[in-house]
């Protein structure tokens, strides 16, 4: 079977961090989210252990304690950063994220990734590995809700707060939190390719530093 690269190449090139476009009114499928998931859940983990989780939040009161805690952990940071940055793209980010402060308790759905175990204190290699065992699935997952018309952004600011998200979601104190995706449908036009610098200024062939 091949692949249709440019299908490919379009689908991993568009896949933005959605925030200021996703649609606050429509509702979302939970077909849509199993189906997503799915392919999410082909990714690979570390041993194979698959031992990934996710918790899908719907219910509004909970969103709504969500956005608070998301709020209370980096809205301020998000303001002053937005303040400060130079003009261009990384000032739109920060304003694109304090707009989600905004909205969040009203995105349709909003989707935690999690993974068995805690790490806090772990060696980098352990850390590394179990990281790797939840970050492909959910980009996966991500890349799955695109191909359908939807979007999301990997946020971590409700972590500053993540024992009081594990208490209003009943999650338990082994189980690492990785992110919190919301989830909505794409309003406007295409997205696009974002603007970065050449892949030869910060590619090493077998040396830090050396250029092929």
């Amino acid at each position: 079977m091949t692949i249709d690269t440019a299908v490919t190449d379009h689908l991993l090139s568009t896949t933005r961090a959605v925030r200021k476009r996703l649609d606050l009114q429509r509702p979302v499928e939970k077909s849509v989210i199993l189906d997503c998931l799915r392919l999410a859940v082909q990714a690979p983990t570390a041993s194979n252990a698959q031992n990934w989780h996710w918790v899908v939040v719907t219910d509004p009161e909970k969103k709504a304690e969500l956005a608070r805690i998301y709020t209370e952990g980096g809205a301020e940071y998000l303001r002053a950063a937005a303040s400060t940055a130079p003009a261009g793209q990384t000032r739109r980010v920060y304003e694109s994220a304090l707009y989600l402060t905004e909205v969040l308790d009203r995105v349709p759905v909003h989707v935690i990734p999690c993974i068995e175990g805690r790490f806090d204190n772990s060696p980098n290699m352990m850390a590394a590995a179990r990281y790797g065992s939840i970050i492909p699935a959910a980009w996966s997952f991500m890349l799955a809700l695109r191909s359908r018309g939807l979007g999301s952004a990997w946020t971590t600011l409700h972590l500053y707060k993540e024992k009081e998200a594990a208490a209003l979601l009943g999650i338990p104190d082994d189980v690492t939190q990785v992110a919190l995706i919301p989830v909505g449908y794409i309003t406007g036009g295409e997205l696009k390719p974002a603007e970065r610098p050449p892949v030869e200024g910060i590619t090493y062939w077998d040396t830090w530093g050396a250029s092929q």
